[in-house]
């Protein structure tokens, strides 16, 4: 990691833009990941576990209060982005946009999207962006149970009945296209990001993130290899794929229904 750090009033318009779409992507990543957990706090197959995704629930929430307040920076108002945006401005990883049809799909994500938020963000904390620089070590700390968690299901499923196994399977193998895809888009604004020397590369980041999840998706029968990333219809404004989350989501991660009764 390079001591230098970014003052970010000289940046190009074109790298400011691309450095807040990766910043919201983040963010937005991590609020629709805390909303897809807490509709399993009463579903999951345990007390424990749902236990577990209530705490988890609360980091992504945390994490992404925290991420959004960095746009700041930037000239967007922290409050406007989290409270007044439609579904269709969401920049959350594709993946994120429906709820998980079961709990294969659940465990999934917490090794593998949530993985992949994390990879982002250590590579992002890697670059010379400031705010990052100092909060994102932290939020990779208290992502460390996420990630055991997932593999700890991931291992179990591996293990079990025919069925559930080949559930597990097939939700890895739904869920990677789009994962690697975000984690290396290959458009315009990465490159720009890379080139000021505010992310690491996106091939590194996918390197990453198949060291740190491909023993673990090879025990359901998945190779991470072999997997070509989806970059189909994709939307370089958003860096993701097509499509929004369902608006019932959005309204709740906004707080629509209540946000009257809030008290400053």
């Amino acid at each position: 990691m390079s001591d230098a750090t970014t003052d970010v009033a000289a940046l190009s318009d074109d790298v400011k833009v691309a450095l807040s779409r990766l910043i919201l992507s983040l963010a937005d990543g991590k609020r629709m990941l805390g909303i897809r957990y807490s509709d399993w706090l009463l579903g999951a197959p345990s007390l424990e576990a749902g236990i577990a995704m209530s705490s988890m629930c609360q980091d992504e929430w945390g994490h992404a209060r925290l991420l959004y307040s960095m746009l700041k920076d930037l000239g967007h108002d922290p409050t406007i982005i989290e409270h007044e945006r439609s579904a269709a401005e969401y920049a959350n990883p594709d993946g994120l946009d429906g709820d998980f049809t079961d709990w294969a799909g659940a465990v999934a994500a917490i090794l593998l999207m949530d993985g992949a938020l994390s990879v982002a963000i250590q590579g992002f904390s890697e670059g010379t962006f400031e705010k990052v620089r100092k909060r994102g070590p932290k939020m990779i700390a208290e992502e460390t149970f996420h990630h055991d968690m997932g593999a700890a299901w991931f291992r179990r499923f591996s293990t079990a009945s025919e069925d559930a196994r080949g559930r597990l399977q097939a939700a890895a193998q739904s869920e990677l296209p789009r994962i690697l895809a975000w984690l290396d888009p290959q458009d315009d604004p990465a490159r720009l990001l890379v080139d000021a020397g505010l992310m690491l590369d996106g091939a590194e980041l996918v390197k990453r993130y198949q060291d740190r999840v491909g023993g673990l998706v090879a025990a359901v029968g998945v190779d991470i290899a072999s997997i070509e990333a989806d970059r189909s219809d994709w939307d370089v404004s958003r860096g993701r794929g097509p499509g929004a989350p369902d608006a019932d989501a959005v309204e709740r991660a906004c707080g629509t229904r209540n946000r009257m009764l809030l008290v400053e």
